[in-house]
């Protein structure tokens, strides 16, 4: 089944200048919802940062994607990230490498 919201969050990256299109099928294929608390489930694919447990947030789609798209992470590298959060920039860098 097509995600139109995952969909239209992808053009919105695109607009904002993330071209790397492997990160943007990693987010496509990360379901950002399941990230947020349920009542930030129908906001969850807006690029704005939502708040979750202990006064943090999870960072809004764009600087997910640019920070992602910089690291210019390959198949072969491993990634620690330190501080995850939410959990989201971790699934998402999962799917590009080991």
């Amino acid at each position: 089944m097509v995600d139109t919201r995952a969909i239209s969050l992808i053009m919105a990256l695109r607009g904002q200048g993330i071209t790397d299109q492997r990160v943007l099928s990693a987010i496509e294929r990360t379901p950002r919802d399941l990230f947020v608390d349920q009542p930030f489930e129908s906001s969850a694919y807006q690029d704005t940062a939502l708040p979750i447990a202990c006064g943090q947030t999870i960072s809004q789609p764009y600087i997910v994607a640019l920070s992602t798209q910089e690291l210019d992470v390959q198949p072969n590298h491993r990634v620690l990230e330190i501080g995850t959060g939410s959990g989201y920039q971790a699934a998402v860098l999962a799917q590009l490498c080991r």
